[in-house]
This record gives structure tokens, C-alpha cells and sequence, in this order.
């Protein structure tokens, strides 16, 4: 009876776990001492809001795929340093607000890095925010058409890790390569990038109607950014369905 009123409160602190082991004691932890039982209450509230909070950022960071750093295949006839990828995964370039930018042909799994990397600050405790560009796109002139595009663009600064996939599908209009420079000039030295495409950082100039533009976005974004270029004799998307297969049968 002494025990409801203390459950109570601990509920109305949102602290649910503790509430729980409190109106549900477990046999095995009478032996205990007072500070022992206390400290697994706390350990355990904890690592619940803990992984809620992961939880949370993992759904609003909209990742185009479940991709844990844990699970890259590091195959031989792959291009890709694992040394560089662990470095990266620690997620200190999000501290230093660097970006990365990963290229590769069609199969050699930047979308999957990418969102390994993502996946990786969300269990970290960064905010993380997953695009593809052709769909930014479509968003900031929704944005526009709705008076919102301020807004829009500052909640996309706040974000520690914006990752941007697909880059260079198509040539840019005047009006999008001016958006593309806002959202760089915003992050520049204040938030990290990870841009992702088929084509190599060097041929991003064509991408661009203007020279100014183009001089301005490569200035923001690749001077202070880890630059990986895979390459992949075999598909990973087959790699990966045989894997699958593999393991169904």
C-alpha cells in the first residue's frame, strides 16, 4: 500500500519502467541492497527512453532503407574501406560538421551507405532527415506555393545530418540550382551533408546553368567533405536478394 502514491508519481514523471518494476517487484531482486535495486530501476527507465528516443528519430529521419553499419558487405571485388567506414560511423564528422559525398554506378550500394550512416546518428542521438533530391525538389515548391519556403528551409537547417541521394538524375534549372546553393549556404560550417549519385563530384559543374551557382555549391559542399567512390563488379541489389534467398531456403 505505501508502494501507490511513490508508483503514482513515477508515472506522472513519465517514468514508466520504474513504475512498473515498483508495482511488480521481482523476487529475484529483494536479495538486493536499496542502492543495487534502485540502480537497475534507473539503468532500465533509462535505456527504455533511450531507445524510444532512437525510435523516434528513425521514423522522422524517413530512411529509403533499414541499413545498419553493421551489415555492409565488405566483398573483394568491392571498392569500399572498411577502416573509413568505421571512422565515419562514429559519426564525428557530424560533430565537425563535415559532409560526405558517395559516388558510384547504378548497384554499388550508395543509397544503402548512406542510410547506414543515417540509421548509425539516430542511434547516436542526432536528428537525421533522408531525401531524394528529385522529391526535395518537389517539396520546396510546394513550399513556395504555400508562402512556407522560409520555414521550410530552416527546418531543414536544424537537421545535424541531411542526407541528399540521387543527385544529378538531370540537369537543374536556374530556380532549383538557387535552391540547391540555399540549402548548402544554410549547412556551410553549421550542420553535415551526405550527398549520394551516380555522377563524380568533378561533373557536378555540368550539372548547373550558371557558373556562379555551380563555383558556389562545389565551395560549400566538397572542401570540407569525405569523398567516397564505390565500385562494385557485382550488383549489391543481386548480392543482397541472394542473401535472401539463401536464407529462406
Amino acid at each position: 500500500m505505501l508502494n501507490n502514491p511513490t508508483v503514482e508519481k513515477l508515472r506522472d514523471l513519465k517514468l514508466k519502467v520504474m513504475a512498473q518494476m515498483l508495482a511488480e517487484p521481482d523476487p529475484a531482486m529483494q536479495k538486493l541492497s536499496f542502492e543495487e535495486r534502485l540502480g537497475i530501476m534507473v539503468e532500465k527507465e533509462w535505456l527504455s527512453k533511450k531507445n524510444s528516443r532512437i525510435k523516434r528519430l528513425l521514423n522522422k529521419a524517413s530512411l529509403s532503407q533499414n541499413a545498419c553499419i553493421e551489415d555492409i558487405d565488405y566483398l573483394a571485388n568491392r571498392t569500399i574501406d572498411k577502416k573509413t567506414i568505421q571512422t565515419l560511423s562514429s559519426c564525428m564528422f557530424i560533430e565537425q560538421k563535415l559532409n560526405i559525398v558517395i559516388s558510384g554506378k547504378t548497384g554499388t550500394g550508395k543509397t544503402y551507405l548512406a542510410c547506414a550512416f543515417g540509421n548509425a546518428a539516430c542511434r547516436r542521438g542526432y536528428s537525421v532527415k533522408y531525401f531524394r533530391i528529385p522529391e526535395l525538389l518537389l517539396e520546396i515548391q510546394d513550399a513556395k506555393s504555400k508562402n512556407q519556403y522560409g520555414k521550410f528551409i530552416t527546418a531543414l537547417h536544424k537537421i545535424k545530418l541531411l542526407i541528399l541521394d540521387d543527385i544529378g538524375l538531370k540537369e537543374y534549372t536556374l530556380e532549383e540550382s538557387r535552391d540547391i546553393l540555399e540549402i548548402a549556404e544554410s549547412r556551410y560550417n553549421k550542420a553535415s551533408t551526405i550527398l549520394s549519385g551516380q555522377i563524380a563530384h568533378t561533373k557536378w559543374y555540368d550539372l548547373f546553368p550558371d557558373p556562379t551557382i555551380a563555383d558556389a555549391i562545389m565551395d560549400r559542399v566538397i572542401h570540407n567533405s569525405y569523398i567516397l567512390a564505390l565500385d562494385s563488379k557485382k550488383s549489391m541489389r543481386e548480392v543482397m536478394a541472394e542473401k535472401a534467398i539463401k536464407n529462406t531456403q
